[in-house]
């Protein structure tokens, strides 16, 4: 497949009630096992990239080489690939479209695209966030690929304590709606675990909803809900630091 087609299969594996999982890798080298182990397709999370490259996450590693990894992992792999992109490496909406245009000359077929401020405080405002978005959405075009923004509030991840996360779903709903007509293709509502609230996210908007997996989720469980999109962001990568850590002391302490 070209990376149009790969584009358009992507968006069709996000159906509501049976979500496409992404059990989110970091290099080519993972790329090409998840693929092997039987996933529709591949998705990076920006933490373990970030980490796996000795730097600490929130756009600090620099985005170049983040696209060169981006393109290793197109290379690695037929499946769809999308990038982990956060806040998009600039606050102004063209340059912000620009660097996103690299990744999209990677030959990825979407990205997750993030509405708090990076390196900053709070979120960016309904309105920023949606100009941002409708400027991605027309360097795709230009490009004539049907690029997956996946558009990712940082609501519930801001305010990590569950029991006060109810009050927040109203606004988070209002973002879906605004990144929906400004050119989204998904929403992206990390942090939020109450499987009523997931439920109501699920019901009140347009876009295709992604959940990431926390301890205690159900694949099964969160596609009753609703979902259509399920990730795991820096959990895989975490499982294998924590593995490697562990052989590494069992061989060093043998000798």
């Amino acid at each position: 497949m070209n990376q149009t087609d790969k584009a358009k299969a992507f968006a069709n594996l996000h159906r509501k009630g049976d979500p496409v999982v992404l059990y989110n890798i970091w290099d080519a080298g993972t790329a090409k096992a998840v693929t092997a182990s039987g996933a529709k397709a591949l998705a990076t999370g920006s933490w373990s990239v970030a980490d796996a490259n000795g730097y600490g996450d929130g756009q600090q590693i620099p985005m170049l080489q983040l696209v060169d990894i981006a393109r290793s992992i197109v290379a690695a792999t037929d499946l769809p690939v999308s990038i982990d992109f956060e806040g998009g490496y600039s606050e102004d909406p063209a340059a912000t479209a620009e660097n996103v245009g690299h990744v999209i000359d990677t030959g990825a077929v979407g990205i997750n695209f993030e509405d708090q401020v990076v390196g900053g405080s709070g979120l960016h405002t309904l309105e920023a966030q949606a100009a941002r978005i409708k400027v991605i959405r027309a360097k795709s075009d230009e490009k004539r690929i049907p690029f997956f923004i996946n558009a990712r509030t940082d609501l519930f991840l801001k305010l990590s304590d569950p029991v006060r996360h109810a009050p927040l779903v109203d606004e988070a709903i209002e973002r879906a709606a605004a990144y929906a007509e400004a050119g989204a293709s998904g929403f992206f509502v990390p942090g939020l675990s109450n499987p009523d609230l997931i439920g109501r996210v699920c019901e009140a908007v347009s876009l295709p909803v992604n959940i990431m997996m926390r301890p205690g989720m159900d694949v099964t469980a969160l596609a009753g809900l609703g979902v259509a999109r399920i990730s795991y962001g820096p959990g895989p990568y975490r499982a294998m630091i924590e593995w490697l850590k562990a052989e590494a002391a069992r061989v060093y302490q043998q000798g």
